[in-house]
This record gives C-alpha cells, sequence and structure tokens, in this order.
C-alpha cells in the first residue's frame, strides 16, 4: 500500500513537474529568450564592431597604398622627366672644350692681318652656330666676370689682392661653366679677389 501510495505521489508530482502554476513557467520562458536575445544582440554588436574595425582598418591600408602608389609615379614621372632634361648632359660636358678651343683660336688671331680676317670669320660664324645649337638644347654659358663667388657654380684657381674689388669678387674668368637645364655641367674656372 506504501508503494501505491508513493506512486500516486510520484505521478502527482510528475504532471505539476514543479511546484507554482503555468504563468511562472511561461515568464521564466520569456525571460530567458530575452537575455538569450540580449546576448545574441551583444554578440551581434560585438562581431559588427569587429567587423567595422576590420573595415577601418583596410580603409587605411587601402589608402596607405594609394598614396604609396601615387609616391610611386611621381617619383617614377620625375625620374623620366630628368632623364629626358639631363640626357645631354655627358655628351655635352664632352663638347664644351670644342667651343673652348674655338674662343681661343678667335682670340689667337690678329685682326688687322688681311690673311687671318677670313679664317676669323669662319671660326666666328661656326662658333656662333655651335652657341645657337647649345642655347637650342637649354646649354648656358656661365661668365660671372665681376659677380660675387659662387662655389656653387664656380671654382676658383686662385686668389688675388686687389683694392679696387670687394673680397670674393670674381676678378677673371679663366674658362666659362655651363649648365644644362639649370644643372651645372662645369663650374666656371675663375680668379678671385681677396682683401689685401
Amino acid at each position: 500500500m506504501q508503494d501505491e501510495v508513493s506512486g500516486e505521489e510520484e505521478s502527482t508530482l510528475e504532471s505539476n513537474d514543479l511546484p507554482g502554476d503555468e504563468a511562472e513557467v511561461d515568464e521564466a520562458e520569456k525571460l530567458n529568450e530575452e537575455i538569450v536575445a540580449e546576448l545574441l544582440a551583444d554578440d551581434e554588436l560585438s562581431g559588427t564592431e569587429e567587423l567595422e574595425e576590420q573595415v577601418s582598418k583596410a580603409n587605411d591600408q587601402v589608402l596607405r597604398v594609394q598614396a604609396e602608389m601615387q609616391n610611386v609615379r611621381r617619383r617614377a614621372e620625375r625620374d623620366v622627366e630628368n632623364a629626358h632634361k639631363y640626357a645631354l648632359e655627358k655628351f655635352t660636358a664632352d663638347l664644351l672644350p670644342v667651343v673652348d678651343n674655338l674662343e681661343r683660336a678667335i682670340s689667337t688671331i690678329d685682326a688687322s692681318d688681311e690673311g687671318q680676317k677670313a679664317v676669323a670669320t669662319g671660326l666666328e660664324l661656326t662658333l656662333k652656330t655651335f652657341v645657337d645649337v647649345l642655347d637650342r638644347f637649354k646649354i648656358e654659358a656661365v661668365d660671372p666676370a665681376g659677380q660675387p663667388f659662387d662655389a656653387d657654380l664656380h671654382q676658383a684657381v686662385s686668389m688675388v689682392p686687389n683694392p679696387d674689388l670687394e673680397p670674393n669678387t670674381v676678378m677673371d674668368v679663366f674658362q666659362k661653366g655651363y649648365t644644362l637645364n639649370g644643372r651645372l655641367v662645369r663650374p666656371a674656372m675663375v680668379v678671385v679677389s681677396k682683401a689685401g
């Protein structure tokens, strides 16, 4: 009999499961669902924040790569431009002694000698043609007589005391200098005044 009573109690407990009514169970289930939903929302938010952070990092990388590509492109353009501008630099340096020799030849000719006048005229025309070609290729002479000495453009061969000139003034030019598109190809060889 005892067994029958305890069996009835078990069946009663099983049918009711837990003490309390169904409203409390429904409320607990709703609360549990809300908590799960909040946790999922938090996970989604943290996932969204993570994704936003990754997108931000990716955008930063893209911007850096674009900036680097732009810098590389500018450098390449500048290198190509310089290659075009200064491709003749060595050739120019090799031609300058020809100009120097023509100028020296003209300066040694005796202008009073009728026999040398034709030679002088021919040399002058040749020099003028040569200088015109140099000008066309933006090769300019640096002839600094009377100007202040500039170590970037001039090479001092000697210094001579001269009370009539300011110190560090170019007194005489032994050899003209030349620039190609503003870049020095050969410095002018000069005599510079010094205080004395």
